[in-house]
């Protein structure tokens, strides 16, 4: 079933419009039978800055989106967006235009070095997604107003500006909305949050709220801020698109067999257990054990690996001394014993086992794990003494098993500023559940605004129109 076919039946709920002194109940979508169906099947199109390794695109092509290019500047993140989103064979796919280069790019060089490329985009993109990178915002770091990633804001205004899509869709950490202070001068504090509404609310209607993913079948309590903005002659002022967003989650919810109840780290991973499955040698590390692969147990774990997908990448097992393995096993039993599941290790484990890092946890199996970072020791298996692979984390942020990630595994020192290595591609990425979800909500109000972005001429001119074909008929 194609993905706006689905979105149509799932969706066909109905809106009052007002035709002269009567109202009538039309659809919001056109049904498969109506004389408007080759309208409805023309995609919409979005273009993808900041891209990383490609969650959001993902989710927006699922949801029935036409992704037209997309833009990453890390050389590993990109070769993961390429062989899953770009050359792939089959399936969701880029449209991606022969001009630009399937390379890494930064959005400096695309504005700078490709104007002319950009510029023939302009009013023909449905939707501008992306969320500059969040490492200068996020609480999990060291917040720094002077952090370059930082001025990637307003790189993205740029983008607003050229483009000048319909619709806006930005995700990042909730510390966006904090102010910062210069270091240089205490008194400067900078708000990028309220810059962005600032700057996008003179040509769009801009709503803010911040998300939890587990609410779209994600088992993650990962809570982002997002940003929806409608361009003003495309949607009502009124539009609250996060209220048709939370109306529609049920439907959603139900099209992906997952229920209402939160998907626990359990349910997402004990397939992936070493004791149900065994291991092998790393196909692609020497020195390095991989996780064997039985097949899915649970419905979530089916919705991933749809196609039975075997073996599957990205379960190289960290190498764990003895005592390492030991501590984590004491760990966990003590986690379990306490209570103290999904949050920081207490003082006193720490102490006991001269511990001094913080971020420290230990998955409730029974509840959706705590939002996946970049460094793979921040969190431990439920039941298992190790930290989890990429693969395990992949499935905590949604990706399905065919979606395979490239280059490192980790970075260390400098570099980790410097490179972004397959834990941290998925760490930084929107969970495809989730932007699946509001990307199928954000087509369905292009669709049912469309009248509203008329002038009242071409609205008189449209209703002439539609009682002509009715007298012809």
């Amino acid at each position: 079933m194609g993905a706006l076919y689905a979105l149509e039946l799932v969706f066909r709920r109905r809106y009052t419009v007002k035709i002269g002194v009567g109202e009538k109940q039309v659809p919001k979508l056109f049904s498969a039978k109506s004389s408007k169906t080759q309208e409805i099947q023309k995609k919409p199109t979005f273009v993808d800055i900041f891209a990383g390794c490609g969650g959001l695109s993902l989710g927006l092509m699922q949801a029935g989106w036409d992704g037209l290019f997309a833009i990453e500047h890390d050389k590993y993140a990109f070769e993961t967006l390429n062989n899953n989103l770009i050359e792939k064979e089959s399936g969701n796919k880029f449209s991606w235009p022969a001009s630009l280069p399937k390379t890494a790019h930064s959005v400096y060089s695309i504005l700078e070095d490709n104007t002319d490329f950009l510029k023939g985009y302009a009013g023909k993109v449905d939707m501008l997604v992306g969320g500059p990178p969040c490492q200068g915002f996020s609480s999990a770091g060291k917040r720094n107003i002077s952090d370059p990633r930082n001025k990637l804001v307003e790189a993205y205004l740029e983008f607003v500006k050229v483009l000048q899509p319909k619709v806006l869709l930005i995700e990042n950490v909730r510390g966006i909305t904090s102010s910062f202070s210069d270091a240089s001068d205490p008194e400067v504090k900078t708000n990028y949050a309220n810059q962005i509404i600032n700057s996008l609310s003179v040509d769009y209607n801009v709503s803010t709220k911040v998300l939890d993913t587990s609410s779209f079948g994600v088992p993650q309590r990962r809570q982002r801020f997002f940003i929806i903005a409608f361009r003003k002659n495309v949607a009502r002022e009124s539009l609250n698109p996060f209220f048709e967003i939370e109306q529609d989650r049920p439907q959603f919810l139900k099209l992906k067999t997952i229920g209402s109840i939160p998907v626990s780290s359990k349910q997402a991973i004990s397939d992936l257990e070493i004791k149900k499955n065994g291991v092998a040698v790393s196909r692609d590390t020497a020195g390095f054990m991989e996780i064997s692969y039985s097949g899915p147990l649970t419905s979530y774990q089916k919705l991933m690996n749809a196609g039975g997908i075997s073996p599957l990448s990205d379960t190289r097992l960290a190498r764990h001394r003895p005592e390492i393995s030991d501590r984590f096993e004491k760990i966990i039993r003590l986690c379990h014993a306490d209570g103290r599941l999904n949050v920081s290790l207490s003082a006193e484990i720490k102490a006991s086992f001269g511990l001094k890092k913080s971020a420290i946890r230990v998955l409730d199996p029974s509840a959706p794990s705590p939002t996946i970072t970049s460094m793979p020791d921040d969190l431990i298996h439920y039941s298992e003494p190790r930290t989890l692979t990429v693969r395990e984390n992949a499935r905590l942020q949604s990706f399905p098993d065919w979606f395979t990630f490239h280059g490192k595994y980790t970075s260390g020192g400098s570099l980790r500023r410097k490179e972004v290595p397959r834990f941290t591609q998925v760490a930084n990425a929107v969970p495809p559940l989730a932007a699946e979800a509001i990307g199928l909500t954000i087509a369905r109000l292009i669709e049912s605004e469309r009248d509203f972005n008329l002038v009242p001429e071409a609205v008189e001119l449209k209703a002439r129109r539609s009682i002509l074909d009715i007298q012809e008929a």
